[in-house]
């Protein structure tokens, strides 16, 4: 029996079991198998998960307007279906979507780019009011007396007129250079982006068919088509409840702007709004630009902080009640993954990747929830494999 047991632990093929071999000694061969398998499944996926950030943040320039054009043109999906529905062609349903989202994009473009480069612009001359601003302040923290004489013999050096007057200049101008050289690549970019948009919309309706209806099964089929509609849904919902959320913050945080006195009240809440969809960080960037813009425009210290603080009361409520009430109850993620995406695709694709970390997360979580996700836990400490099926019953215990 010992060598019997041996060999047919040593057996290349475990399957079907020597005769002679029993029960228990069977579900020890597969058990073995099933292990290895999954060590090597676990293996080549880690092997994977440490590529894919290099190959993804070195390989930016495809695989960013791809990933963003994915992500926008999933998000239109509902506004495709709703005009095919009305006997809309679908190229010429995906060719209105596309124009309407240029129509944005050219208002979002025309109402933040330009007023901000003349605020950036604007900004070398103001550095003297905005010391003047902030003197007041400056003079409550008498133990900073050293750190004060220090900034202002700073801003005295790049004020006085023996600096050289490049100093002046030099800001507008590395910045029209930076936009000079890279329109041609940044406008190739956005053309790839845009076809890639159309195409995908236009054979949205033909490429689900035939996703689903090349399943070998219909439950392959089922659960396909529940899973590609879970990503749509999941991807729309979020995507469009907080675009209608975060346009009534910048129009609220425009009119507030507005009647303080703030120039291009618009363009700031641009800002705001579009700062609103990276999480966590693009309120606090919010906060800090409304800060500066302040100060560049009013005397007067406490004045010129309150856009900021505007701003603030605003977010708290939009962040605790609304978006809470509108989103939270159908799209719940733990705040720790919402971390984790936020900073890996901001180190891989910078503020563009901060502004598709959401909702990749959201595609992700929902293709795993729908596909099982590994269970890794259970590999290493229980039933060795990385399947885990909650309808099986849990083994008995050996005696």
């Amino acid at each position: 029996m010992n060598k019997m047991e041996t060999g047919s632990q040593g057996a290349p093929e475990p399957v079907p079991a020597p005769a002679g071999l029993d029960e228990e000694d069977g579900g020890r061969v597969g058990f073995r198998r099933d292990r290895l398998l999954a060590a090597l499944t676990l293996i080549c996926g880690l092997l994977l998960a440490l590529a894919l950030p290099f190959a993804l943040r070195y390989g930016a320039e495809f695989f960013l307007p791809v990933t963003a054009a994915l992500v926008i043109a999933i998000a239109l999906v509902p506004l495709l279906e709703w005009l095919e529905r009305r006997r809309v062609p679908s190229v010429l349903a995906a060719l209105v979507c596309v124009l309407l989202l240029l129509i944005v994009a050219n208002i979002a473009v025309a109402s933040i780019v330009f007023p901000a480069m003349q605020w950036v612009e604007d900004l070398p001359e103001r550095i003297d009011s905005i010391r003047a601003t902030l003197a007041p302040i400056f003079d409550l923290y008498a133990s900073l007396e050293h750190f004060i004489d220090d900034l202002v013999r700073e801003f005295g050096q790049t004020s006085s007129p023996s600096a050289p007057q490049t100093v002046t200049v030099e800001p507008p101008n590395s910045l029209l250079a930076i936009i000079a050289t890279s329109a041609p690549h940044a406008i190739l970019q956005m053309f790839f982006a845009i076809l890639v948009i159309f195409f995908f919309l236009s054979g949205w309706t033909r490429m689900r068919k035939r996703t689903i209806t090349t399943r070998a099964s219909f439950d392959g089929a089922m659960t396909t088509a529940r899973v590609i509609q879970q990503v749509v849904d999941a991807t729309s919902l979020y995507l469009g409840t907080i675009t209608m959320v975060n346009v009534t913050i910048g129009l609220v945080t425009a009119a507030i702007l507005w009647a303080i006195g703030m120039p291009t009240p618009l363009m700031w809440g641009g800002i705001v709004a579009l700062l609103n969809y990276i999480p966590y960080l693009g309120p606090i960037a919010s906060v800090v630009l409304l800060a500066v813009g302040g100060l560049m425009v009013f005397p007067d210290p406490w004045y010129a902080l309150l856009p900021a603080l505007s701003f603030a009361g605003i977010h708290l409520v939009e962040a605790n009640i609304i978006t809470p009430t509108l989103v939270g109850r159908r799209l719940t993620i733990n705040p720790l993954l919402i971390l984790v995406a936020l900073s890996f695709w901001a180190w891989v694709w910078g503020t563009a990747g901060a502004l598709l970390a959401v909702p990749l997360l959201i595609i992700a979580k929902t293709v795993l929830d729908a596909a099982g996700k590994p269970d890794i836990a259970g590999f290493l400490f229980e039933e060795g494999i990385l399947i885990h099926d909650s309808h099986e019953e849990p083994p008995r215990k050996r005696e």
